[in-house]
C-alpha cells in the first residue's frame, strides 16, 4: 500500500488557490493608485490670464444726505403740530401752525391799503386828464397841471409800496405755517403746542433728508499706496478721475438693490488712524437706509490688468499658506495632484445666469496653461496622489 505525505496532497491544492488569487488581481481595475487605492476623480480649468475687475470691500456709515433744522420764521403761540415723530414727510408739507389770526389781519389790512392806494392812483389819473385838456385851452396853469402830473407818480409808488406790504403780510401768513422743505423723516418735536415762538432763535424740530443718503468710510494710506503703485506697473487701471461706483452689502449679507457714486475724497490723512475719507451718494427712493446704520460698501471700476482667476473653492490652506492643486506627472509617469503654493489678492462674486460664483485672484504662483483642479478636492487625501481627470474647462 503506497503512502502519501499531507503535504504532497496539500501542494497541488495551494498551487489552484494561487492561481486562482492571480487570476483575480488580473482582473482587478487598472487605474489604482499605491496601496490598492483608486485614482482620484477631479475637474479641472486651464489658467489663462485675463482682465478681472479690482473690488475693494470696506465697512462704511449710513448718514442722511441732509439735516435740516426746523424754525419759525415768524413769531406767536404755537397752535398745533402737523406731524408724528418719526413719519415720512413730503416737501411742502406743514409741520406746525402758528396763531393766524394777527397775520390774517395783517394781511387783510394790506389788502385794503392796497385798494385805497389803488383808487388813490385812479383818482389823480382822472385829475390829470381833466387837466389836461383845460391846459391846452390856457384855463389853469402850467403849475397846477404839473401838481396833477406829480399826483399821478405819488400814487403809483404809493401804491407799488402797498403791493410790496401786502406781499409781506402774505409771506408771514404763510410763515406762520411751518412748512418742511424737503422731503425726508422728522425727528423729535422739541416745542409743544401753547407754547410762544420768539422766530427763527428757536429750534422747533429736525428733518433727516433720506434721498439720497451718504455712505462715508476709510481708505488705508497703505491700500492707496499699493493702488497708485499696481497702476504704474501696469497691473492695475484705475477708474477715470476717480469715479468709483459703489454697491452695498447689508449686514446679513444681501446686496441694495442700488448703485452709488463717489463723489468726495478727503486729501488728508486721518493721523489717529492711517486712513482717509470717501463719501459715496446712493438712492435710497424706499428709505430702507437709515441714519447710523452699518454695512458693507465694494468699490467698483478698477481692472486688475492680466492676471489669473480662479474659483474660491479651489484655493485651500494647509496652516502654512494657501495653494491650489495642479495636475501634473509623477517619475512614473502618472498623473498626480501637485499643490502648488500662491499668493491670493482680491475675491469677487461673478454672475452666472442665477448663480454666483466667488472667484479669488492669484497674484502668484500660478502659470498660464496650468491645469488647476476646482472640483474633488476631498478626494485628494495626499500631495502627489495619482487623479484622473474627467473633464476640463477654460478660465473665462
Amino acid at each position: 500500500m503506497r503512502r502519501y505525505s499531507i503535504t504532497t496532497v496539500l501542494r497541488p491544492v495551494t498551487l489552484v488557490f494561487s492561481s486562482l488569487l492571480l487570476l483575480s488581481a488580473c482582473e482587478q481595475p487598472a487605474q489604482q493608485s499605491q496601496g490598492g487605492m483608486p485614482n482620484a476623480q477631479v475637474e479641472t480649468i486651464t489658467a489663462k490670464a485675463v482682465d478681472a475687475p479690482f473690488i475693494i470691500s470696506v465697512p462704511a456709515t449710513v448718514s442722511g444726505s441732509k439735516e435740516v433744522e426746523i424754525r419759525a420764521r415768524v413769531s406767536g403761540v404755537l397752535e398745533s403740530r402737523n406731524f408724528s415723530e418719526g413719519q415720512t414727510v413730503d416737501a411742502g408739507q406743514s409741520l406746525f401752525t402758528i396763531d393766524l389770526a394777527p397775520y390774517q389781519l395783517a394781511y387783510e389790512q394790506a389788502q385794503a391799503a392796497v385798494n385805497a392806494a389803488q383808487a388813490r392812483l385812479e383818482q389823480a389819473q382822472r385829475e390829470t386828464k381833466r387837466l389836461k385838456k383845460l391846459r391846452e385851452d390856457k384855463s389853469v396853469s402850467q403849475r397846477d397841471y404839473d401838481n396833477a402830473i406829480s399826483s399821478v407818480q405819488i400814487a403809483t409808488a404809493d401804491l407799488q409800496a402797498s403791493k410790496v406790504q401786502l406781499r409781506e403780510a402774505k409771506l408771514n401768513l404763510d410763515y406762520a405755517q411751518v412748512k418742511a422743505p424737503v422731503a425726508g423723516v422728522m425727528g423729535r418735536e422739541l416745542v409743544s403746542e401753547g407754547t410762544f415762538v420768539p422766530g427763527p432763535e428757536l429750534l422747533l424740530t429736525y428733518i433727516t433728508e433720506l434721498d439720497p443718503v451718504r455712505v462715508r468710510f476709510g481708505l488705508s494710506e497703505r491700500e492707496q499706496l499699493m493702488m497708485r503703485q499696481a497702476q504704474k506697473k501696469g497691473e492695475l487701471s484705475l477708474p477715470e478721475d476717480g469715479q468709483w461706483q459703489t454697491r452695498l452689502r447689508l449686514q446679513d449679507g444681501s446686496e441694495y438693490h442700488h448703485g452709488g457714486e463717489v463723489n468726495f475724497t478727503d486729501v488728508r490723512i486721518n493721523p489717529n488712524t492711517g486712513t482717509s475719507e470717501f463719501q459715496a451718494i446712493v438712492p435710497n427712493p424706499e428709505f430702507s437706509l437709515r441714519p447710523g446704520q452699518f454695512v458693507q460698501v465694494e468699490l467698483i471700476g478698477a481692472v486688475r490688468n492680466n492676471t489669473f482667476v480662479v474659483p474660491q473653492r479651489a484655493v485651500l490652506d494647509n496652516g502654512t499658506g494657501k495653494f491650489v492643486y495642479v495636475v501634473g506627472k509623477n517619475e512614473q509617469g502618472a498623473t498626480i495632484a501637485r499643490p502648488a503654493p500662491v499668493q491670493v489678492g482680491e475675491w469677487y462674486r461673478k454672475q452666472n445666469g442665477d448663480k454666483t460664483e466667488n472667484l479669488w485672484i492669484i497674484r502668484s504662483g500660478i502659470n498660464a496653461g496650468d491645469e488647476i483642479v476646482v472640483e474633488g478636492m476631498a478626494r485628494i487625501f495626499f500631495p502627489g496622489m495619482p487623479i484622473t481627470v474627467s473633464n476640463q474647462q477654460q478660465q473665462g
